[in-house]
């Protein structure tokens, strides 16, 4: 289904508490200290005379999430892929800090250290937020956006997963044990909270093993932490005038028709499409469905 949205010494003085800065002052200070880090990304090379596509993971995932996706594109025609790691994810490094205008800043910087002056974002539940954020700040950069099954308003409750990071917190493996084994017991510890097969399988995609030891490759405190910067949503007043794909599954609830007023307000040029029998891992759930969709929004050569 696809629709289109539409120096003398003074004399002592009282002292006083200074006022606090109003909320506007104290957000544009906050947004000054934010410090970009270097992000760890792959390239897949493609057609030089297409619009470079970068590939932005969701939530506890990397950029091995989108490898086979952005080699189907390049096969069937699309210009260079990138697919990154956020920062606090994958091998990006770890910030204390988790919000959507620090992982715009990201992808702004790594933009102008690889010299690209227009790209295309496609982003997938966190990463669609950060892409929809990148595309309302800097809309120079972006010549079309992809916000796969998520839209610009807050999202599941905070509480669901704060109990899946608590799990991880808490899994215990002793030193020296083979993967397999190391991984089976993580496995074993998370399943009375994280009880789909798959999403433990996801999680367990970031225990990593480091001389001799198993961690979490993921960032679990800055998350924890900026949990509900992670499920809201930035305000933006000003819309993003380029082409805006939200491509949803029909078996989730992330892009619901609630959220169009919302979407047609930030994106006017949007059009949202479902595709059939897909949950919220759309790239995963219909494989060629994604990627024709992908490729039939993307510009003519």
């Amino acid at each position: 289904m696809l629709r289109r949205l539409p120096r003398a010494r003074a004399a002592a003085q009282p002292w006083r508490l200074r006022p606090p800065p109003p909320p506007a002052a104290a957000a544009a200070a906050a947004r000054s200290l934010v410090t970009a880090v270097p992000l760890v990304h792959a390239e897949v090379g493609g057609r030089g005379d297409r619009p470079p596509l970068l590939l932005l993971h969701g939530l506890f995932g990397s950029h091995g999430n989108f490898q086979a996706v952005a080699r189907a594109l390049v096969r069937r025609g699309s210009g260079k892929v990138l697919t990154l790691d956020a920062r606090n994810h994958g091998g990006s490094p770890h910030s204390p800090l988790m919000t959507y205008e620090a992982m715009s800043l990201d992808v702004q910087h790594l933009l102008t250290r690889l010299g690209i002056t227009k790209c295309i974002l496609l982003g997938h539940s966190m990463g669609g937020k950060t892409a929809m954020t990148l595309a309302l700040q800097r809309p120079d950069l972006v010549e079309r956006l992809i916000s796969v099954d998520i839209s610009p308003i807050s999202t599941a409750p905070v509480s669901e997963f704060s109990a899946y990071i608590s799990a991880m917190k808490s899994v215990k493996i002793p030193d020296g044990l083979p993967r397999s084994v190391a991984r089976q017991l993580a496995d074993d510890q998370l399943r009375p909270v994280v009880q789909l097969p798959q999403l433990r399988q996801f999680l367990l995609t970031n225990l990593v093993e480091v001389e001799g030891h198993y961690i979490w490759r993921v960032n679990l405190e800055a998350i924890s932490d900026h949990l509900a910067d992670i499920m809201n949503f930035p305000t933006f007043h000003k819309p993003y005038p380029g082409p805006a794909l939200f491509l949803g599954g029909s078996n989730s609830p992330y892009i619901s028709s609630k959220d169009y007023p919302e979407i047609q307000r930030l994106f006017p040029k949007a059009e949202v499409q479902y595709i059939k029998g897909a949950g919220h891992i759309v790239h995963q759930d219909k494989f060629e469905e994604f990627i024709t969709a992908v490729l039939n929004f993307l510009p003519p050569p």
